[in-house]
């Protein structure tokens, strides 16, 4: 996964959010982590996009088979991160807060992240 991201490099909705840094996959099951967090610390009246959907099918194929008989079965689905794209966006609520937020966030995701503030 070489390059940046050349779409979805900007905060366009929120005031806050929190940009790749390294590349990887963000599973979906990794993806509803954050948004968990990001919900928890908005309870008062803030706002969060995600701005990313995992929609990548990966498979797999049962242990102990022989080779041949196709392809496997889709076990998850993945999202494909290249570093600059914003993942998350947070809006209505302190700095403060936010940072706490995505630092949390930032611990769930298997890649490298910052915190980026609207321009």
């Amino acid at each position: 996964m070489s390059g940046v991201s050349t779409r979805g490099n900007s905060i366009v909705f929120g005031d806050y959010g929190i940009k790749a840094v390294s590349s990887g996959w963000l599973t979906s099951r990794q993806i509803e982590a954050g948004r968990k967090v990001l919900t928890r610390y908005t309870t008062k009246g803030g706002r969060v996009w995600i701005r990313i959907f995992p929609d990548k099918p990966i498979t797999d194929k049962p242990p102990e088979v022989r080779m041949g008989g196709g392809k496997g079965d889709v076990v998850d689905y993945v999202f494909v991160i290249k570093p600059g794209r914003i993942l998350y966006e947070i809006g209505g609520i302190p700095e403060d807060q936010a940072v706490k937020a995505m630092k949390t966030v930032a611990g769930k995701m298997p890649i490298k992240t910052k915190f980026a503030r609207k321009d």
